[in-house]
């Protein structure tokens, strides 16, 4: 048997085709989305994908890790922030028309989650919590091999967490603080709200990096200049991870995983800066009884970890 695995993000479209006992890859496409053409046109290119893997092999599921909200009973896309044209579209019984496929449908970090549980950093392990720290922040749940809380309508999203009762509104966020678009934010209003002279060193390091455009700062700008010793990066970073290290110790006390597995570009900052402080706040906010009872660990499985996880789909749904 074989199947095959899709990952559908806002820059990038993914299409693998694998054994499905073995889930050796036979053969993998890769397009660049264009914004732009919104999602009919993702859905042109996507067609046109699935008719080549097909026109190869027979194919007998499929999986597809969606970026974006989605109703994963129904397989009908919630929206996608990136890309117009997504609004409470059905996807699976879009693909079961056209390809005439069983196809499985969840979120890109539930997708991520279930293939770093299965096939890397999390393998081996009854339970592992899969945390995405990239211009946002996901989390997925996997107990025995199997995703938790596909029923509902969300679940283990710990960037949606408010940190501290005075967060009262909903953007008031891990993700808002955290993510690596909440630490541009805060660098790029820290820098517009204060003269030349004051820091003048730590601001004009970051102003000139950017060749004085502040609006293209980046998250590697920010960790290259706190790993230099820039002040305002340091303390940015200091705040972003303290903030989710806070978020990662409330799900440990809730759900108890034997692993947290961190992905995402923001979790590849150098260990001084992200991981090494990032494990010493979930230390010190977690409950006591659990303090040993847990890793924290950098995902295994790269660029591939979402495609990996919707070939894992397509597979449970044979069973």
């Amino acid at each position: 048997m074989k199947v095959i695995g899709v990952e559908i993000g806002g820059t990038k479209l993914q299409a693998t085709l694998a054994d499905a006992d073995s889930l050796e890859v036979i053969g993998s496409l890769r397009e660049t989305i264009v914004p732009a053409k919104g999602a009919e046109g993702i859905r042109h290119q996507l067609e046109a994908m699935i008719r080549s893997l097909q026109s190869q092999y027979d194919v007998d599921a499929m999986g597809i890790g969606f970026g974006g909200p989605l109703d994963a009973k129904t397989g009908i896309i919630t929206t996608s922030h990136q890309v117009e044209g997504w609004d409470q579209f059905p996807l699976a019984d879009w693909c079961r028309e056209r390809f005439g496929l069983p196809t499985v449908i969840r979120n890109d970090c539930d997708t991520a989650a279930l293939a770093e549980a299965t096939l890397g950093a999390g393998k081996g392990r009854q339970s592992s919590f899969y945390v995405t720290v990239g211009s946002g922040i996901g989390g997925g749940y996997v107990v025995d091999g199997k995703l938790m809380g596909t029923g509902r309508p969300a679940f283990a999203e710990i960037g949606h967490l408010r940190p501290g009762v005075l967060h009262s509104e909903a953007t008031n966020t891990v993700e808002a603080e955290s993510s690596g678009f909440g630490i541009m934010a805060e660098v790029r209003h820290i820098l517009q709200g204060i003269a030349s002279e004051e820091q003048a060193d730590d601001y004009w390091e970051l102003v000139n990096c950017c060749d004085g455009n502040i609006d293209v700062l980046t998250t590697k700008n920010i960790a290259d200049a706190a790993t230099n010793g820039n002040g305002i990066a340091c303390a940015v970073l200091h705040d972003a991870v303290e903030t989710l290290g806070w978020a990662i110790a409330q799900m440990i006390t809730l759900m108890a995983p034997e692993v947290v597995v961190i992905g995402g570009g923001v979790s590849l900052m150098p260990e001084k800066l992200f991981l090494t402080p990032l494990k010493e706040n979930v230390a010190t906010y977690v409950f006591p009884p659990l303090a040993k009872s847990y890793e924290i660990v950098r995902a295994d499985l790269g660029e591939a970890v979402v495609v990996q996880g919707a070939l894992l789909l397509a597979k449970q749904s044979l069973a």
